[in-house]
C-alpha cells in the first residue's frame, strides 16, 4: 500500500467509526434484543464473577433454551472470547457501561473488516475497487447497524478475515524463514478463533483453499503445511464441541438453524422452498440489505471476468453458508453479518467494473452522476428500512427499573415473555423469561418474584399471591 491508500483508508474507518457512534450508548432493547441480551450477560457475569472460558453464564435459569432446567446459568453456544474482551474492557476502563464496551468492541472489529477489504481489493482489483468496496462496509445502514450491536458475528468475522489477510502475506509475496511462520501460525490461530466464536464462518476457508492453491497449484495436496493449517484451525473447535456435551442444560435448540422458521404453528420447514428465495434473495439481499440499487454493481461484481478467482470464492462461501443455514437465514437478519463482506466487495468491483468502462458510453460524466445517485438512493431507502431497528419501548426500560429497584440483587425473576430475556438482563436479574412451570412450582424453584402483563394470569395469581406493584401495563407479584 501507498502513503495515498493508507490516507484514503483511514478517511473510510474514521467515517464508518462516527457513523457507528450513533445511539452507541442506547439500552439493549433495540433490534434481536434477545440474543444481545444473551451475548451482554455472559460478559456482565464475568465482570461479577471473574472470567472462566469454560464456564460462561448467563441471566436465564430456565428450561426454555435447551428444554432442560439450567439452574447454574450456563451458555454453551459461542466459545465467549469476545465476552471476554468486553469484560476486560470495562474493568479496565469503566468510564463507559459495560454495554457501550460491548458496542465500541463490535465497532473495532468492524473496522478491522474494512480495512482487510480494502486491503484484497486493492491488491486483487485496484484502488477505485478497494474505495466504493471499503465505502459501502463504512456507512450503508444494514452495515452500520449490525457493526455496533453485542453480537459476536463481527468478532468472529474480524478474525476470519485476518486469518485470510495473514495467509495472503505468506503466500502471495512468498515470505521465507520465521516470517513466513509467523504469518501462517497467525492465520491458522486467528481462523480457529474465528471458528470458536462462530462455528458458521467454516465457509470463509475457501478462500484459504484458493490460496493454496495459488501457491502450490495441484501440488498442494501433497503439502504438510496444507493439512496442519487445518488440523490447527478445527481442533479446538471440535474440542469445544465435544466439551460442551458435558453442559446439556446451556445448550440452546440448534437443529432449526438449517431448515426451519417458527411460525405462530410452530416449526416450518423452508427447505429451498419457493418462499426461502423470494425472502432470502429478494426480500432481504435486494431491498434490505442493498436497497434494490446497489443489486446491479453487485451483479457486475461477480459476473465481469476477473484475473484472479479469489475474490469470486468468497461468493460461493456466501452461497455455501445461506444454503446450509436457511433456516436461520430467513429467520433472523443478523445471521447475514457474515456474509457482508461478500456484498461490499462485489459492489466495489462492479462500481469500478462501470468507471473503467465509462468512456464506452455516450457520456462518461453522466455515468460518474449516475453511479453517485444510484448510492445516494440505496443509502435513502435502506435507511428507512433500518432506522426502526434502533428503536427501542420505553415501557419495557420502566419495566426493569421497577424490578431492580423493588428487588434484591440475587432475587430470582420470572418474566411473561416468552423466553425473551431481554427484561432479565435490563433489571440485572436472574431467573426465567418464561412462565414455564406453574407459579407455585416456580417458588418452590427459589424464584422470588413473577412480573407479568397477561390479564389472564393476572386474574389467576390476585388471589394466591400479594403483588408488590401494579399498573395498566404489568403487575409485579411476590411468590
Amino acid at each position: 500500500m501507498k502513503k495515498l491508500d493508507y490516507f484514503i483508508l483511514s478517511f473510510v474507518l474514521i467515517i464508518a467509526f462516527t457513523f457507528r457512534l450513533y445511539k452507541i450508548n442506547s439500552p439493549l432493547a433495540d433490534l434481536h434484543s434477545w440474543r444481545q441480551s444473551d451475548t451482554a450477560a455472559v460478559a456482565r457475569n464475568y465482570v461479577k464473577n471473574g472470567i472462566n472460558l469454560f464456564r460462561p453464564i448467563y441471566d436465564d435459569l430456565s428450561n426454555v433454551q435447551s428444554g432442560i432446567i439450567n439452574p447454574q446459568g450456563y451458555r454453551m453456544v459461542e466459545f465467549p472470547i469476545y465476552n471476554a474482551i468486553v469484560a476486560v474492557l470495562y474493568k479496565a476502563f469503566p468510564v463507559f457501561t459495560l454495554e457501550i464496551w460491548g458496542r465500541l468492541t463490535t465497532v473495532i472489529f468492524s473496522l478491522i473488516i474494512i480495512s482487510v477489504i480494502y486491503y484484497l481489493l486493492l491488491n486483487e482489483s485496484n484502488r477505485m475497487s478497494a474505495i466504493f468496496g471499503s465505502l459501502t462496509y463504512a456507512i450503508f445502514p444494514f452495515f452500520v447497524f449490525f457493526s455496533r450491536v453485542i453480537l459476536p458475528e463481527t468478532t468472529a468475522l474480524a478474525f476470519s478475515m485476518l486469518a485470510i489477510f495473514f495467509f495472503y502475506l505468506n503466500s502471495e509475496y512468498k515470505t521465507k524463514g520465521l516470517k513466513s511462520i509467523v504469518y501462517y501460525l497467525a492465520s491458522s490461530i486467528l481462523f480457529a478463533c474465528a471458528l470458536l466464536i462462530k462455528p458458521t464462518i467454516i465457509f470463509y476457508l475457501l478462500p484459504i483453499i484458493v490460496l493454496f492453491y495459488r501457491k502450490y497449484k495441484l501440488n498442494l495436496i501433497k503439502k504438510l503445511d496444507f493439512y496442519l493449517y487445518f488440523i490447527i484451525t478445527l481442533v479446538p473447535l471440535v474440542y469445544w464441541r465435544m466439551y460442551i456435551k458435558n453442559f446439556p442444560e446451556g445448550i440452546p435448540y440448534s437443529d432449526w438453524l438449517f431448515t426451519s422458521v417458527n411460525t405462530a404453528q410452530g416449526l416450518r420447514s423452508i427447505l429451498f422452498r419457493p418462499s426461502f428465495f423470494r425472502w432470502i434473495f429478494f426480500e432481504r439481499i435486494n431491498n434490505l440489505i442493498l436497497g434494490g440499487y446497489l443489486s446491479l454493481f453487485f451483479v457486475l461484481g461477480i459476473i465481469v471476468k476477473q484475473k484472479k478467482i479469489l475474490l469470486i470464492s468468497f461468493v460461493f462461501s456466501a452461497l455455501a453458508y445461506i444454503f446450509v443455514f436457511q433456516g436461520g437465514n430467513l429467520q433472523h437478519e443478523y445471521y447475514q453479518t457474515l456474509i457482508l463482506p461478500v456484498f461490499a466487495m462485489m459492489i466495489g468491483l462492479g462500481v469500478n467494473f462501470i468507471f473503467e468502462h465509462k468512456k464506452d458510453f455516450i457520456n462518461p460524466i453522466f455515468v460518474s452522476i449516475l453511479v453517485f445517485s444510484i448510492f445516494v438512493f440505496y443509502f435513502y431507502f435502506s435507511y428507512f428500512k433500518v432506522i426502526d431497528y434502533y428503536q427501542y419501548s420505553q415501557e419495557l426500560i420502566q419495566e426493569a427499573n421497577i424490578i431492580s429497584s423493588l428487588t434484591y440483587p440475587k432475587d430470582l425473576i420470572v418474566t411473561d415473555r416468552t423466553g425473551d430475556t431481554t427484561l432479565l438482563y435490563l433489571s440485572n436479574r436472574r431467573g426465567a423469561p418464561s412462565i414455564f412451570r406453574d407459579p407455585i412450582d416456580l417458588k418452590k424453584l427459589g424464584y422470588k418474584y413473577l412480573i407479568t402483563s397477561s390479564e389472564g394470569e393476572i386474574n389467576i395469581m390476585k388471589p394466591d399471591f400479594d403483588i408488590i406493584f401494579e399498573n395498566e401495563k404489568f403487575t409485579l407479584f411476590k411468590l
